[in-house]
């Protein structure tokens, strides 16, 4: 048996991008490097083509059973958007959002649960990311 994950598209628009990410653990889990959850190269900017980044403006998470899970980019280095643990919310838009910084790779939006996992642990992710370029 494997983890039973979902991605649900919630707008994909010009600029905005938003996704609902779920997971019922068999007590695998995802792993390092992560699983891409978000394929940059699929999504169209406003220009009409792939965008250069997406910074994450807001996040809304329930995470039970797993120690955490990690949100990053695939970048040359991996770079760590955000560390999400129990139940809360984040808007960081007021600081212009939480910015891809790294270069080389894709840009794709990966996850990876923390910790070891149990048959049951779940998570319910909904992030909103603006498009750049």
């Amino acid at each position: 048996m494997v983890d039973t994950v979902t991605t649900q598209v919630l707008i994909d628009g010009a600029r905005n991008y938003s996704v609902r990410l779920t997971n019922i653990s068999d007590g695998t889990g995802e792993a390092d490097p992560g699983v891409k959850k978000i394929d940059k190269s699929t999504l169209v900017g406003g220009a009409g083509t792939e965008p250069d980044s997406l910074t994450l403006l807001e996040a809304d998470w329930s995470i039970q059973g797993f120690e955490a899970v990690r949100l990053s980019w695939d970048r040359t280095s991996d770079v760590t958007s955000m560390v999400m643990a129990g139940d809360d919310y984040r808007n960081l838009t007021k600081h212009g959002g939480m910015k891809d910084t790294g270069t080389g790779g894709t840009g794709d939006v990966l996850l990876t649960t923390i910790g070891t996992a149990v048959a049951d642990d779940t998570y319910d992710i909904t992030l909103h990311f603006k498009k750049k370029g």
